[in-house]
């Protein structure tokens, strides 16, 4: 069922279907917003939306100039209009950090504006193999002075603090005086959300007070603080003018600091100005080192140059594509989406330890740049087959927050364990709507999934002794205090809410249920496995944790007796106790302007309903696949299919992979094509405010798990591909343990190839396949 609603849609922009970049070829004030989002650049740390350098002039509304810091935020109070115990009680909100992009050009009194004069040639290029934002432009003045301006921009995944911008500027008919103005703007403050979170955040007016300023010749440093999260940030510049001989006169206002170049230019005669700029908080360094580590960043930057940071991003882009890659013939603009989804997913991650990845990466303030399940779930996979030493990191940052996720535990009334909020940045509850977050007590078994999916691909034991256990064993306790057995002997988990954000406060959802027998079941796994093998480092864990000696035995019999419901009428899992016995949602009333629901209908009106926003149960039966029959999940996707919105932007790829599995082709491609250029296309109309990573994380699930059958069952790779009748041919890389394995899937055969490591054991349908050095290629018929 296909019933996404594009809100305040504004037809994408049409682009050319190019596998390695998106282009741009003719400027276009309707879509800026839009394409403001598709050509940001990042790093995992630093995210610059795509304004151009000399500024937007446009109405208001229509431009969000954004500079972000992955995981440096403000916090302020929420303020309930009535309270209640355990409630949380702060928000925490990334920050629009001062932009220094500003690269404003004036010849003679004109400024150069593109809303203003005239276009004779406009081209703006994301390259997803060198890293490069490139803009080309000739423009002629309202005086009908032209000049060619040409741009690049690369912000380093080498040095998560840097980024540089190179400008090019030719008079093409004119000599005469121009200027340059370089701005370090401290002026800047949040988008506000209104009624929708997804947009921004609620705050007002300006988070960071400027306390210091530095400048001299082609440099200019603010330090600001934030007025209640106690961290100091120092955002800095240098700039290098060539080609011309120039005055420099250093500008200050209150909250912005400029660098004026004047000179001489003559028709012909190229000036390029390099402008160097990086941002140091007191989150990574102690407050009194910042402004030394700016300095000589941007120091050894500008003695490097330009040509040597793109030639380092170059090389760091070619590493990730030769092992991230997926190529797909048959379907231009699916290739396109496909590398556009994985490149922003590159920029968008931290891999710090200390951050994660926002719902929107670091391209836009919507849902107040927070961290979900959807890392773990959705994201985290990709990682973990592409790049696992990143995968790692992220499992890191959840360790960075066990003790957050302890405090919450008791304030949560649980005596016992840690349980993990459902948004967050820096590890605290920042959810102010319980139903709909605090009470996805998923969120711990997702976490413990994600540990268990690294163990399964990279058997990583340091990884377990020093981090992993510990989480998976204290999350696994919530468990044991959040349920009970019920008079009939069966172990229930009341009022919680599963992934499904339409059904709120249920008893026993499936999802969760399963979930947490999975967990339950891991956790009484690690404790037998460090019993036999690691016996010190058990008894080390359990002091740190006053583990009791029963506990495991407590765990492993109440996943046992877990509740799973299941309608023996209808022969599909129920998504709770009560779910199949409510009023099916009118689906052939609801106007298409009433999508999303959640914007329409108050929540009650949703919660008493038979309507599911994005998959819950059928997301079970991909991540527990094992424990289902291929008529099981064929029935119970029917079923569920057939009352989900898919208003989240996190379903269709789930619906499309187990469509892919239970037969139905179509289903499955057309979901998967929703999901492959939902923000190229901005098919659920709010792209401007930043990308969907989770959506394209989950065009690589389609891929893998869905087209391609991949699944990880009793630690092995197993595999049972499809060749979608558009394509000609499809391949993807998986690093598991030491092995770097090639999946490639043409008409009638698949072929597989160990690229890296001594030999790879792997199934093929139910065929046993051993790949090494001696024999790295084997190929075989498509079912």
């Amino acid at each position: 069922m296909n019933r996404i609603f594009k809100e305040n849609a504004v037809p994408p922009h049409t682009y050319p279907l190019e596998p390695w970049c998106l282009r741009e070829t003719r400027f276009d004030p309707a879509s800026h917003f839009l394409a403001e989002t598709l050509f940001a650049l990042g790093n995992g740390y630093i995210g610059l939306r795509g304004t151009g350098e000399e500024g937007y002039t446009g109405p208001a509304g229509t431009s969000l100039d954004g500079t972000y810091l992955n995981g440096f935020y403000e916090s302020e109070p929420i303020r309930y209009p009535e309270a209640a115990y355990g409630l949380a009680r702060s928000n925490q909100f990334m920050l629009n950090v001062p932009n220094a992009k500003g690269i404003a050009l004036w010849l003679e009194d004109e400024p150069f504006d593109l809303l203003t004069g005239t276009l004779q040639q406009y081209e703006r290029l994301l390259d997803f193999r060198t890293g490069v934002l490139s803009r080309s432009m000739e423009w002629t003045s309202p005086q009908g002075r032209k000049l060619r301006w040409q741009s690049r921009r690369v912000v380093s995944f080498e040095n998560k603090h840097l980024y540089a911008i190179e400008v090019v500027l030719t008079p093409l008919n004119f000599s005469g005086n121009l200027r340059l103005v370089t701005t370090l703007d401290g002026a800047v403050s949040n988008q506000q959300a209104g009624d929708d979170p997804r947009v921004g955040s609620a705050v007002l007016g300006q988070s960071l007070q400027t306390v210091g300023y530095a400048q001299n010749v082609g440099y200019a440093a603010l330090v600001q603080r934030t007025h209640n999260s106690g961290f100091t940030l120092v955002s800095a510049t240098d700039s290098v003018l060539e080609g011309a001989e120039a005055t420099l006169e250093i500008g200050r206002s209150e909250q912005a600091l400029s660098q004026i170049y004047a000179f001489s230019a003559s028709a012909g005669q190229s000036v390029t100005l390099t402008k160097y700029a990086c941002y140091f908080s007191s989150r990574d360094y102690a407050e009194g080192e910042l402004s030394q580590r700016a300095a000589d960043t941007l120091a050894q930057a500008r003695a490097a140059g330009f040509t040597a940071l793109q030639l380092g991003q170059q090389q760091y882009l070619a590493a990730f594509w030769q092992q991230a890659d997926v190529q797909i013939a048959g379907d231009d603009a699916l290739q396109q989406g496909m590398h556009f989804n994985q490149f922003h997913l590159l920029q968008s991650v931290g891999r710090d330890g200390k951050t994660n990845i926002a719902a929107k990466g670091v391209t836009g303030e919507g849902y107040e740049g927070h961290y979900f399940w959807d890392t773990e779930i959705y994201i985290f996979p990709f990682f973990l087959y592409s790049k696992p030493e990143i995968a790692r990191k992220l499992l890191e940052y959840r360790y960075a927050g066990l003790a957050q996720a302890r405090k919450r535990a008791r304030q949560m009334s649980h005596a016992k364990g840690a349980l993990y909020p459902w948004r967050t940045i820096a590890g605290e509850e920042c959810s102010a709507y319980f139903p709909a977050g605090t009470a996805q007590y998923h969120i711990n078994a997702d976490i413990a999934y994600s540990i268990k999916q690294y163990m399964e691909a990279t058997d990583d034991r340091d990884y377990l002794l020093q981090y992993g256990a510990e989480i998976v064993l204290e999350t696994a306790r919530i468990w044991m205090g959040l349920g009970h057995y019920d008079r009939h002997g069966a172990y229930c988990i009341n009022q919680v809410t599963g992934p499904d954000e339409y059904t709120a406060l249920v008893n026993n959802n499936y999802y969760t249920n399963a979930m947490a027998q999975m967990h339950l079941h891991f956790a009484a796994d690690i404790v037998a496995d460090l019993q036999q093998r690691d016996a010190a480092a058990l008894a080390r864990i359990a002091a740190a944790m006053d583990l009791g000696a029963d506990e495991a035995a407590q765990w492993r019999a109440a996943a046992t007796q877990m509740k799973l419901p299941y309608d023996t009428a209808l022969q599909i899992h129920a998504q709770d106790d009560s779910f199949l016995d409510k009023k099916v949602w009118d689906f052939a009333s609801t106007p298409a302007e009433n999508y999303p629901l959640l914007l329409n209908y108050h929540p009650l009106v949703i919660y008493r309903h038979q309507v599911c926003k994005q998959a819950d149960v059928v997301l079970a039966l991909l991540l527990l696949s094992g424990q289902f029959s291929l008529e099981d999940k064929r029935r119970d996707f029917d079923y569920y299919e057939a009352v989900t919105t898919h208003d989240s932007s996190l379903s269709s790829c789930i619906f499309s992979i187990i469509a892919a599995e239970v037969g139905y082709a179509d289903k499955a491609y057309d979901y998967f094509m929703e999901t492959a250029r939902l923000d190229l296309d901005n098919t659920h109309g709010n792209t401007h405010y930043g990308v969907h990573t989770a959506a394209m994380a989950g065009t690589w699930l389609g891929v893998a798990y869905g087209f391609g059958g991949m699944r990880v069952e009793q630690g092995m790779l197993r595999f049972a591909p499809t060749l979608p009748q558009q394509w000609q041919h499809y391949s993807f890389n998986v690093q598991f343990r030491a092995a770097q394995l090639g999946v490639s899937v043409s008409a009638g055969r698949v072929e597989y190839l160990l690229l890296r490591g001594d030999a790879l054991t792997i199934r093929h349908g139910g065929e046993t396949l051993v790949l090494n050095r001696q024999h790295p290629m084997i190929s075989r018929s498509l079912a």
